[in-house]
């Protein structure tokens, strides 16, 4: 899954060839051109809106454990202490604004 600034057909080509299914909006001036080239621009990449959804989702996510200065600099080292930066973080989000 990608944003609209990876919706070239390099990168849908290089996920194709490694097995792996695009979720990325074309942008509206690829949408423009497959248009004026008629029935040559050929058939408009498949985007699944629910797929992208989920992205946007975890996108927030990281955007949140980032506002933690520990986990946006990583001054530890060490993965398992990390990790635990990681947890507390997560921890103190869920806390504070909890999901049903």
């Amino acid at each position: 899954m990608a944003d609209k600034a990876y919706s070239s057909r390099a990168n849908r080509a290089w996920l194709r060839q490694h097995g792996i299914r695009a979720v990325i909006p074309v942008k509206e001036d690829q949408k423009k051109h497959r248009r004026d080239r008629g029935r040559a621009g050929g058939r408009p990449p498949v985007f699944d809106a629910s797929w992208y959804k989920k992205r946007n989702t975890v996108e927030r996510c990281f955007s949140k454990l980032k506002q933690f200065r520990a986990v946006a600099t990583r001054y530890d080292k060490r993965e398992r202490i990390y990790q635990g930066t990681i947890d507390v973080a997560s921890i103190s989000i869920w806390l504070r604004d909890p999901v049903p």
